[in-house]
């Protein structure tokens, strides 16, 4: 955005901010909302109470880099894989502990769901192989794939599984006796999933700079494309009317409304550079949507009147994760140089 070389951006005024020295893989708040968790690619992860962020605690979970990281669905702190074979938890005090391992294999890919109760649901891919655990480490399941899991997800009521593979995706039911899948077919490299709220619709991420989906239960296929570089993150808002997305030089969002998102054009925000958007994460509260960019700039906007924030300045490297807190007071942001920031949106 031309304009952010005179903008004032929050982060000077609500923002705290650290160079990490390493990229940042993940950022995610914990389910209580009381910390932050920025998971890097030197198998650390710096743990930052809200509210309080003077101290970014500093600990070693892998032998290795942090492959994907999650909020753990009931405790207070997370759930990391990494590249050292491990599913591991790390708690709010810096404890950490292992959930599964799985040998040499990497672990790519975790997904997380808060039941009630205080119990909960994760979930772990390495290789093909898809494993369900219970909140205390219990596998329940194990489900294989036709070739590599490239995305996992949890649905909104934590009843299906998703995971994106080679040719389509597949989904589970949890609570099943017979583990048979739903498989969503389309030829070609799908390289991330994201369920719709209601559960009305699955889309993927492609290799060829395009998005497929599935609407549910008939299996209508959807392709939205026009994409000049690949989509690295999918993020619903609240309500499931908008879904936005990276891999243009603005935020892409699908209208999924008024029969949309096939015969709608989707809207676009904070664009018009020809700087690629690197992320996108809807808020979890209201109709506002984060962007990161490959410069590094970060933005907020308002779906509703396409009015824009400027948040982070496009000087720390290309964003590469962005999280907004349970709450959606808090964005937590780091970039592919090890950059990290929270910044408080709350009221004052």
């Amino acid at each position: 955005m031309s304009q952010s070389a005179v903008a004032n951006f929050l982060l000077q005024s609500r923002g705290e901010s650290r160079d990490l020295d390493a990229f940042v893989v993940a950022a995610r708040f914990s389910r209580d909302g009381r910390r932050v968790g920025f998971a890097l690619g030197d198998g650390t992860v710096r743990l930052v109470a809200v509210g309080a962020p003077g101290d970014w605690a500093s600990v070693t979970v892998h032998d290795g880099a942090v492959l994907d990281f999650a909020s753990d669905p009931a405790g207070d702190g997370f759930i990391s894989g990494g590249d050292d074979g491990k599913l591991r938890r790390v708690t709010g005090d810096g404890t950490v502990s292992d959930v599964a391992s799985f040998g040499m294999k990497w672990v790519e890919h975790v997904a997380t769901y808060a039941l009630d109760k205080g119990k909960g649901l994760i979930a772990a891919s390495a290789g093909k192989i898809v494993r369900l655990f219970d909140q205390a480490g219990q596998q329940l399941k194990e489900l294989t794939h036709p070739s590599t899991v490239t995305g996992l997800v949890f649905d909104g009521k934590g009843k299906r599984i998703g995971a994106s593979h080679y040719n389509g995706a597949s989904l589970w039911f949890v609570a099943a006796k017979t583990d048979t899948p739903r498989k969503l077919e389309w030829k070609g490299s799908h390289t991330g999933i994201i369920i719709h709220p209601d559960g009305e619709a699955v889309v993927t991420a492609m290799q060829e700079n395009a998005l497929h989906g599935w609407k549910l239960p008939d299996g209508q296929h959807m392709r939205m494309s026009g994409y000049p570089a690949k989509t690295e993150r999918l993020s619903f808002t609240r309500n499931g009317k908008w879904m936005a997305s990276s891999g243009a030089d603005a935020m892409v969002l699908w209208p999924f409304f008024g029969g949309g998102p096939m015969g709608k054009a989707p809207l676009e925000l904070a664009g018009g550079d020809g700087i690629i958007c690197t992320q996108v994460a809807c808020n979890p509260k209201d109709e506002i949507v984060a962007g990161g960019f490959a410069d590094g700039l970060v933005v907020v906007a308002d779906i509703g009147s396409s009015r824009i924030v400027p948040v982070v300045p496009p000087e720390h490297g290309s964003i590469s994760t962005l999280a907004w807190s349970p709450n959606g007071t808090q964005l937590a942001v780091g970039t592919e140089t090890g950059f990290a920031a929270v910044i408080d949106f709350a009221e004052r």
